[in-house]
């Protein structure tokens, strides 16, 4: 959480919310559906069509239909979507820098090891229900 009140605060002056942040870094030059969008975030479809709406109105992507197949629609990112998500891939960047000047190998390591054993059992939990 306290990543995320950081991200969000930092990307505020941009225009930027940690989940559009993602959305910019998962659009890529070939584009992507909004389901594998949705799936990638998981994310709620309609949650997902009301933040991508928004984005569109801001000028920061656009929709367009698959030349091979009419039915589906991609999402591609504007200059301005570009410009954000090398704003947002900066921001990142530099507090991972922070991070990694602060703590030791052996500090990594541990979080490292701690992560994967909470993933591991958040996974366990999910697949349960």
């Amino acid at each position: 959480m306290a990543l995320k009140r950081m991200y969000n605060l930092v990307g505020a002056e941009y225009g930027i919310t940690q989940t559009i942040g993602f959305v910019l870094v998962y659009i890529s030059k070939e584009g992507i559906s909004p389901g594998k969008l949705s799936e990638k975030l998981e994310m709620k479809k309609s949650s997902l069509t009301r933040l991508l709406n928004n984005m569109e109105k801001e000028g920061c992507i656009y929709k367009k239909s698959d030349p091979k197949d009419k039915r589906i629609t991609k999402l591609f990112l504007t200059d301005k979507g570009l410009e954000r998500r090398r704003i947002a891939k900066d921001k990142v960047l530099s507090f991972n820098e922070r991070i990694m000047n602060s703590v030791s190998e052996d500090e990594l390591d541990a979080f490292i090891k701690v992560s994967k054993i909470v993933t591991s059992e958040v996974d366990k939990i999910i697949k349960k229900k």
